[in-house]
């Protein structure tokens, strides 16, 4: 296709619809489930089932990805220009007898298309969760009944806008290996977002209380969560240029403890999949950079998770996210490491996103579900003195 065909916004209203149909099947769950309830909890089981279907739709996304199916319909929001890959049969079977291995093929337009439609479904539940947000704190006239603030699912509505247009840019700039790593990054911050939510409405009812922690623990739980990002997007950004097999054994890369490696090279941002700001192919040592410097993060993210684990349990804070920690922590170990000795298979490497998707909500988890520790008074005062600070009459 042409570059101005890129865009064809024709069957935006279909495909709409189509989000609409997938929406209908959780929010008929909900009502069902929930007929007896108040708008209160209804709205809390609707943010939790959203937050399940994101991370549903955050593995799909990988799926799409690892099977190279990102461009099996060359434009957005349709396929060539029709809401579904029936309508645009011949012209992809035009694209496959071109190229019978792709980037378009019959499997792979109907894969990507699927992932449209799930990601508008996931648009339209939480659209549903902002309007009924702003309709319930209009009742209650912004009152203490208002469990969670109706700008939090409006701020996570105009989130999954966004990711929207990267979704629409990662079609159209061809897998642009920054637009690709901040959409994943994207999606998980989505999820993040609805956890928060999810979280609010349980402490608001009283099913779920802050629980109280040493103020240097709730750091290093910041500091982890924090190394956590960066190794997300690095592990992002190994899988969006394909270095995953840059090193192909462990613990050693190419059988040295310090392989050739082109740093300038591999992290040159914005360019092109596969080439260079100058045009010129990215080189092997380029890929092999990307590769190494994930591999030893993951070591000081797997250290640091573990140290958070070990602190969490000796102070018997946070049971729950400190033992799935531990599970995490060695779900993506074992899948990275199949990842590399097995030739990345598919299973492992979409498993490996999971489990990158699920540490992001239990950290997000402990976070809200934690708060630090009150300085005491006498260490106030104590502390106030040293820094020459008057203490406050009584």
């Amino acid at each position: 296709m042409s570059s101005q065909d890129l865009y064809d916004l024709s069957p935006i209203a279909r495909i709409m619809l189509m989000g609409v149909v997938v929406a209908l099947g959780p929010l008929g769950w909900v009502w069902v489930r929930n007929q007896r309830a108040s708008t209160t909890r209804r709205l809390q089981a609707l943010t939790v089932l959203t937050l399940f279907l994101t991370f549903d739709l955050v593995l799909f996304g990988a799926f799409t990805r690892l099977t190279d199916s990102g461009l099996g319909c060359p434009d957005w929001p349709g396929c060539y220009g029709n809401a579904s890959p029936v309508g645009a049969h011949a012209d992809i079977a035009a694209a496959q007898s071109a190229m019978p291995t792709g980037p378009v093929t019959h499997g792979k337009a109907w894969i990507e298309m699927v992932h449209r439609y799930l990601a508008t479904g996931v648009g339209v539940l939480i659209l549903t969760l902002a309007v009924v947000s702003w309709v319930e704190y209009r009742r209650n006239r912004g009152s203490a009944r208002s469990a969670v603030s109706p700008w939090w699912p409006t701020f996570t509505l105009l989130w999954v806008c966004l990711q929207g247009a990267f979704g629409a840019l990662t079609v159209t700039m061809k897998l642009f290996p920054v637009i690709v790593t901040l959409h994943l990054l994207g999606g998980l911050a989505l999820l993040a977002l609805l956890c928060v939510q999810s979280l609010r409405y349980a402490q608001a009812d009283g099913r779920q209380r802050p629980e109280a922690v040493a103020p240097a623990l709730r750091g290093l739980l910041l500091a982890t969560f924090a190394l956590l990002v960066v190794q997300i997007a690095l592990g992002g950004w190994v899988s969006t240029n394909y270095a995953v097999l840059a090193c192909s054994t462990f613990p050693m890369c190419q059988g040295s403890w310090w392989p050739d490696m082109n740093f300038t090279q591999g992290f040159e941002f914005w360019r092109a999949l596969g080439r260079l700001q100058d045009g010129s192919h990215i080189s092997f040592a380029a890929l092999t950079a990307i590769h190494y410097v994930h591999r030893l993060m993951a070591y000081v993210v797997l250290a640091a998770m573990l140290v958070l684990a070990w602190r969490l349990r000796a102070g018997k804070v946070l049971p729950g996210p400190a033992r799935w920690l531990l599970i995490l922590a060695a779900w993506q170990f074992a899948t990275g490491l199949s990842n590399v000795v097995l030739d990345w298979p598919l299973v492992a490497a979409v498993s490996h996103t999971g489990g990158a998707a699920a540490l992001v909500v239990v950290f997000t988890w402990a976070v809200c579900t934690s708060r630090a520790i009150p300085l005491p008074a006498a260490s106030a005062d104590a502390a106030a003195s040293r820094m020459n600070v008057p203490r406050p009459l009584a």
